[in-house]
């Protein structure tokens, strides 16, 4: 008989090789965008971020200036808001990248992890070089920070929210990500 079920879940990704697992996320999450539905994709990169990417560790990196600065209900606040800001920042914008193929150049171990650099190639357009900082936690490896054409995501982001909290206040920065997820 016909079946109307669900197509199943994607499949597991490799998170002991830090080249495969890169590889693995990559596949996944350019499969949510060729779909076409934003909110499918948007969907599934959060389920990919909660799993996959080490969330409160670059979250903590991002505001470490402010730490000492903030109460607890402020921090916890901003962990709450924080996953949805990532997926309204960053989601649609990949969306150009939804036909891009990928290539794993080169592992380079570091640490208690690895720097994979990615070669993305959209259609019709110059290769961009993506080097994804990996490290083992808990066991198994999570994206801890990604590195774009030259631009460092994490130090790009925490210098955003430095500027934002000097001209507006640690609490309007919240107010502000609640507004992008």
């Amino acid at each position: 008989p016909l079946s109307l079920a669900a197509p199943a879940t994607a499949a597991a990704i490799n998170t002991q090789d830090p080249g495969q697992f890169v590889e693995g996320l990559a596949q996944q999450g350019l499969g949510a965008l060729r779909g076409g539905n934003k909110t499918a994709a948007r969907a599934q990169f959060r389920t990919l971020l909660a799993q996959y990417f080490a969330v409160d560790q670059i979250g903590d990196r991002l505001i470490r200036r402010w730490a000492s600065k903030i109460t607890p209900a402020q921090r916890d606040a901003y962990k709450a808001a924080f996953p949805s800001f990532i997926i309204g920042t960053y989601a649609d914008r990949l969306f150009d990248y939804a036909h891009a193929t990928t290539k794993i150049v080169r592992v380079q171990p570091a640490g208690n992890g690895a720097a994979v650099l990615m070669q993305v190639t959209k259609p019709g357009a110059t290769p961009i070089n993506a080097i994804w900082a990996v490290e083992k936690i808990g066991g198994a490896y999570k994206v801890t920070n990604l590195t774009v054409a030259g631009v460092n995501l994490a130090v790009t982001q925490a210098a955003d929210f430095d500027s934002y909290i000097q001209r507006n206040g640690f609490d309007k920065l919240v107010a502000l990500m609640k507004t992008r997820g």
